[in-house]
């Protein structure tokens, strides 16, 4: 009975070993041992304090889509060396889906490496997810104290100052931003638009320029955004020439086709806006702006069958689009 005892002791014993042995044995275990992670995994069986093939094999499954045993890959070897690389892959993965958890997890590293620029935007970007604009606006200001020249700072700035209706802050941001990366295609284009928002004619120097290097004349963006400029300083036609010729360049430019259409709806040129926006229903069938504004010309012109109808259309594919809902409710 006694030496039945002790062999149940000693099962018992391997078992607690193996489930603490450092690796993903109840769900990953059979994974692990394959073909391309058998050979790592076989390595951190022989050196198990080894950060560095945690992280290795970690990147290997995060390459493959793995992300959960990619997760624990990391997290482990965050355990064991506190090293700024391993703590970036966690908070980026943890922000893709879990930015509270991110919140947690980034706070907690920062204790250990307080001056990671990376971290801490990775932080800034986990409050802005979950909603605390102020505290993701506190860590961009200290960000760009420490480092004046943080030009991703400096944009998410530009975006949580603009959500507070400060649009000169976010200009301001956006300007400086622009001024350390005028080469920036994506930047160029953030504050031709932005100028553009604020009819301010900056918006066409900016767009004469991107044009003028356009040699190929590929650029649409930049007759979009002084279509732009020129309908929100109300020269509508203006607006319209720029729309056709952002379109003529891109014939999937949405956006153009969509303010093209608004403007003609604004000017009561009914028919005209409904063919756009049919057309741009056509280019993008999910489109459910499109639907929206056919809705809004069809109830114009009296087919109110056929609103109703595009209403509920836009309102299926975007349920964030509640004024097609409530357009379609009254429609009777």
């Amino acid at each position: 009975m006694k030496r039945f005892l002790h062999l149940q002791w000693a099962l018992l014993f391997s078992v607690i070993l193996s489930c603490n042995d450092g690796e993903q044995t109840s769900s990953y275990s059979e994974l692990l041992s394959q073909a391309p992670y058998a050979s790592l995994t076989d390595s951190i069986k022989e050196n198990r304090s080894n950060a560095d093939l945690y992280f290795r094999r970690g990147k290997l499954l995060r390459e493959n889509t793995l992300t959960e045993p990619a997760l624990e890959d990391f997290k482990k070897a965050w355990s064991l060396k506190n090293d700024e690389r391993y703590a970036a892959y966690i908070s980026n993965m943890l922000l893709e889906n879990k930015p509270d958890s991110a919140v947690i997890f980034i706070n907690d590293a920062l204790k250990k490496i307080p001056n990671s620029i990376f971290l801490s935007l990775d932080l800034a970007k986990a409050y802005n997810a979950i909603g605390k604009k102020d505290e993701s606006l506190a860590v961009c200001n200290s960000i760009i104290q420490k480092e004046p020249g943080q030009i991703d700072a400096l944009l998410l700035k530009s975006d949580l100052l603009q959500e507070k209706n400060d649009s000169a802050g976010s200009l301001s941001a956006l300007e400086r931003a622009y001024s350390l990366a005028p080469f920036d295609a994506e930047l160029t284009h953030s504050l031709a638009f932005k100028y553009a928002q604020n009819k301010n004619a900056k918006a066409l120097a900016i767009c004469d320029s991107l044009l003028k290097k356009d040699t190929g004349g590929v650029q649409a963006e930049p007759y979009y955004f002084k279509g732009v400029y020129y309908y929100n300083t109300n020269e509508k036609d203006k607006a319209i020439s720029f729309f056709n010729q952002a379109i003529q360049h891109d014939y999937n430019f949405l956006d153009a086709y969509l303010d093209k259409g608004r403007t003609l709806f604004e000017q009561k040129k009914i028919a005209e806006a409904l063919k756009v926006f049919t057309l741009a229903s056509t280019i993008s069938p999910a489109f459910a702006d499109a639907y929206y504004w056919m809705g809004k010309c069809q109830q114009a012109l009296g087919q109110t069958i056929e609103a109703k109808e595009n209403y509920r259309r836009a309102y299926g594919f975007d349920k964030t689009l509640t004024e097609a809902k409530d357009s379609a409710d009254k429609i009777r």
